[in-house]
């Protein structure tokens, strides 16, 4: 049974959290950048504020500790469209853009999708390119977990919370007996990622603001940039080499890191199979990219044309979504494989999207199985990662995954045809999304301004269907979700 009380008490906390945030831009913008937005932030920042202290006085009866999985599943799908709506209004303030453009730019900063309909941020006021940034760095690891991390209050029910905000097939895995102390964990080494990463820029010949902003979207392979020419405006092929170690350090598992870390062991890296078959997609396709750059003459430099691949195949397996050079007019076949690698994904438990490469190791394994049970039919054969036989619910779980991210990116796309995009644009723009991602190509290759309002609210929900890895969201709707 949902207790609404307890859901309506747990959404006031993102909502005072969105409204502190605007208060502190605000701040920014009064005493440091001085640039005169701080009506923008000010406004909406206390209203917030105000609007989520009086929910949680008027409801300060609900026991969140006895927030069940239904619960923590509408917390976590609500939480996404309330932010998204919320953080759009300096967006909409200071642009100038429609309600319906400011809630996407919102929700795919949040996502870490990295779409935008915005053009011309060269000259944008820094306050808000840097709240634009930092909303990307928010929503890395998501909101809902960072919640659990700043609430004690949630240590008996809290796993609820980051089983379904978490992404990835197994989620019961936890580096501390107390889920609270999991989430400060994961933060801690989220934090000492993006310092290195700022510190990373600034030596490599970034401003520290840029440096601080690019951080923000790098380790959270969200991909917004303060410039159009994103990673390439300082066109220093240095820049882009520091941005895929920490592109590739984002979409490695959190976990991971931190057992690295405790360890003192970096082998545990290669040791580990989801993160040493991601390092060899990397490569392939890399080479790959490469050599159909040179084949076509894109590049004549071998270096260049090395540089300049695994820059985006690292950018879109990542999810990330930064952009160098002129990408978009690269051959079609190389425009494919990069939208390939998005839907492969990084690790799970990771600030990646798409499918993840634990799963695509799983499903090569079924497939591998298959055929060896079809010459052997007698055989008995045990699928195994790390050594470990994987469970039967597991596998159901992965193909039902992936099952739904074919049908989601099909559907998806005919719905968009529908608003009169082409194929390709549409495909592009769902894959986009669906594995927040970001850039997509044809008519959406510049920016998504050519997609309509009701594409665009299509690609909204598109963003937080992905985000959430389908099942959180798609379990709303089905019967057996809201039977006693």
């Amino acid at each position: 049974m949902i207790n609404w009380r307890i859901t309506l008490r747990l959404l006031a906390f993102p909502i005072i959290w969105m409204g502190t945030v605007q208060l502190i831009f605000s701040t920014l913008s009064l005493f440091i950048f001085k640039d005169r937005v701080i009506a923008s932030f000010l406004i909406p920042g206390l209203t917030m504020l105000t609007t989520g202290l009086l929910i949680l006085v008027n409801l300060n009866k609900a026991n969140l500790s006895a927030a069940s999985f239904r619960d923590a599943l509408i917390y976590a799908t609500v939480t996404w469209a309330i932010a998204g709506t919320l953080g759009a209004l300096p967006i909409v303030f200071i642009t100038g853009v429609s309600f319906t453009d400011g809630v996407f730019e919102s929700i795919s900063a949040l996502t870490t999708t990295g779409a935008t309909i915005l053009s011309g941020l060269d000259n944008m006021p820094p306050t808000f390119l840097l709240y634009r940034q930092f909303l990307q760095w928010m929503g890395g690891l998501g909101i809902v977990i960072f919640v659990v991390a700043i609430l004690p209050m949630l240590n008996v029910g809290g796993m609820k919370l980051l089983k379904a905000e978490t992404p990835g097939p197994i989620k019961d895995e936890k580096l501390t007996p107390r889920v609270a102390s999991t989430a400060h964990y994961l933060w801690g080494v989220y934090l000492v990622i993006t310092v290195l990463c700022t510190l990373a820029y600034y030596a490599g010949g970034m401003s520290f603001y840029d440096a601080i902003a690019h951080a923000f979207t790098t380790v959270s392979t969200g991909g917004f940039s303060t410039h159009d020419a994103s990673m390439w405006f300082y066109q220093s092929h240095l820049l882009l080499w520091i941005s895929n170690l920490f592109m590739i350090a984002g979409a490695i598992n959190f976990g991971l890191h931190f057992r690295v870390a405790y360890k003192k062991s970096i082998g545990s890296y290669y040791n580990d199979e989801e993160t040493r078959y991601f390092i060899y997609i990397i490569l392939f396709l890399s080479v790959l990219v490469a050599a159909l750059l040179l084949l076509n003459e894109t590049y004549t430099n071998t270096l260049e044309a090395f540089s300049f691949a695994t820059f985006h195949i690292v950018s879109f397996i990542t999810s990330t979504g930064y952009g160098s050079a002129s990408f978009t007019e690269w051959p079609a076949v190389t425009a494919t494989i990069l939208v390939i690698a998005g839907y492969l994904g990084g690790c799970a438990g990771s600030t990646a999207g798409g499918n993840k490469i634990i799963r695509n190791v799983i499903v090569a394994k079924i497939i591998n199985k298959n055929i060896k049970q079809l010459l052997h039919p007698r055989a008995i054969f045990t699928i195994k990662y790390q050594d470990i036989p994987v469970k039967d619910d597991i596998l159901h779980a992965i193909m039902a995954f992936m099952t739904f991210a074919a049908t989601s990116s099909l559907l998806f796309t005919l719905m968009l045809m529908a608003t009169g995009l082409d194929f390709w644009s549409a495909f592009t723009a769902v894959a986009a999304c669906v594995n927040v991602l970001g850039p997509g190509f044809g008519e959406v290759g510049a920016n998504f301004q050519p997609v309509s309002d009701t594409g665009t609210w299509i690609l909204s929900v598109a963003m937080i269907v992905g985000r959430l890895e389908y099942f959180t969201v798609f379990a709303l709707f089905t019967h057996s979700f809201w039977k006693k």
